[in-house]
């Protein structure tokens, strides 16, 4: 069992700069890919970036994409969300999610076998 634990979330005005960070536990990190998705208000939970398990094959909702870059260390079993040129339009809670086939990176939601508890991120225009 995997235990994921997101952190870095906050109050923040638009334009500025975020790192979110998912500490995972239970596991065997380098056995999984990694990913990040996003719920706001309302709204389905959507995918923003997932990473395969070495860190050389990446993946982007394309509204993020030049604005946000998914990074992992292995040894600190850690996985980083960089949230560059923030939006209103982030705003929601980020979930991180761990998904049990290291090699593939993929954004369907249902092949993720882990979650965390999210940690939210606002944005003020």
């Amino acid at each position: 069992q995997v235990q994921l634990v997101e952190s870095g979330g906050g109050l923040v005005q638009a334009g500025v700069s975020l790192r979110l960070s998912c500490a995972a536990s239970g596991g065997t990190f380098s056995s999984y890919a990694m990913g990040w998705f996003r719920q706001a208000p309302g709204a389905e939970r959507e995918f923003v970036a997932a990473i395969n398990w070495r860190g050389g094959s990446t993946l982007y909702q394309e509204s993020v994409k030049g604005r946000f870059s998914i990074a992992r260390d292995n040894a600190k079993n850690t996985v980083y969300l960089q949230m560059n040129s923030l939006k209103p339009e982030d705003t929601a809670v980020y979930y991180c999610a761990a998904d049990y086939k290291p090699i593939v990176v993929t954004r369907t939601r249902s092949e993720y076998d882990y979650w965390g508890q999210g940690t939210q991120v606002t944005v003020s225009s």
